[in-house]
């Protein structure tokens, strides 16, 4: 299984398929609190279209070492350039699902974007997706806070109910709800480390506006309009009024964990837009 070592000696896994394909590598960056698992249905689209696709697990995250610290969106962003650095990546284009959209922002703005052609942000937690004086829109810090006293409480049962309801959407009336899904959720996600699932949330109290701000390349926003995690007028709509060079597709009632509700959509907007 690969692996490489970072700074302060942790493993770090990530996957990396169709290495030898020239027409572009894509790189994946999953949200909370799940593991580059989540992104097999694009990556294995995207590879059968010629590209070299690549995700990993962030720290403390499936497969990944369970750190103790450094659970926070500057790390993981060191993390990621640790990571691109050593597989020698140029001409990348980013995908950030939720919280990992934070991460590939951050990588942006705290390294470079030299190595960067695009990026991508599918129901991603930036600009802010706490509600405050920039953020009106956003989750109330008491939902935040009762995350993390569910996720204390009784995580097992918390990983459980979060696909059940909004994540997928399955809470919607005359939703088709896939038991297959919501036990791959819940086992991913009791993978990662307590403490690190955990301190992610804090990352969703955080202001991206001014690395959104900053970004010098195309950017493809996606978000579902019946998004329950992140409100897609904190999310996309804010979005891309910051950036310079946004696109924004907006999938009417979709859930946050499009990826796995529309994947159809989800491949061939990718697609289009390496593409273009």
């Amino acid at each position: 299984m690969p692996y490489i070592t970072l700074r302060d000696g942790a493993q770090f896994y990530y996957k990396d398929w169709n290495p030898s394909e020239s027409t572009g590598a894509v790189l994946f960056s999953h949200g909370w609190p799940l593991s580059a698992d989540a992104w097999e249905k694009q990556m294995f689209f995207l590879a059968g279209h010629g590209y070299r696709v690549i995700a990993h697990d962030r720290r403390g995250h499936g497969r990944s070492d369970q750190t103790w610290d450094r659970n926070d969106v500057d790390n993981w962003a060191d993390d990621l350039a640790e990571l691109i650095e050593k597989l020698d990546l140029t001409e990348l284009v980013l995908v950030g699902h939720s919280t990992g959209g934070a991460e590939v922002a951050r990588y942006c703005t705290r390294h470079t974007t030299s190595r960067v052609a695009k990026i991508v942000f599918i129901s991603s937690v930036v600009p802010q997706a706490v509600q405050s004086s920039i953020s009106p829109d956003g989750v109330p810090i008491s939902v935040f806070d009762g995350f993390r006293e569910a996720m204390l409480k009784d995580r097992a049962q918390f990983f459980l109910e979060v696909p059940r309801g909004p994540f997928f959407g399955f809470n919607r009336l005359g939703a088709k709800v896939s038991e297959g899904l919501i036990d791959s959720w819940f086992t991913v996600g009791m993978q990662g480390g307590l403490k690190a699932v955990y301190e992610t949330t804090r990352s969703w109290e955080v202001d991206y506006s001014g690395d959104l701000k900053a970004l010098d390349i195309p950017a493809l926003v996606i978000q579902g309009d019946d998004d329950q995690v992140v409100p897609i007028k904190t999310g996309a709509l804010a979005a891309i009024k910051l950036l310079k060079q946004g696109t924004l597709k907006v999938y009417p009632g979709g859930a946050h964990g499009i990826m796995d509700t529309q994947p159809e959509d989800i491949n061939n907007d990718l697609l289009g837009f390496l593409k273009a």
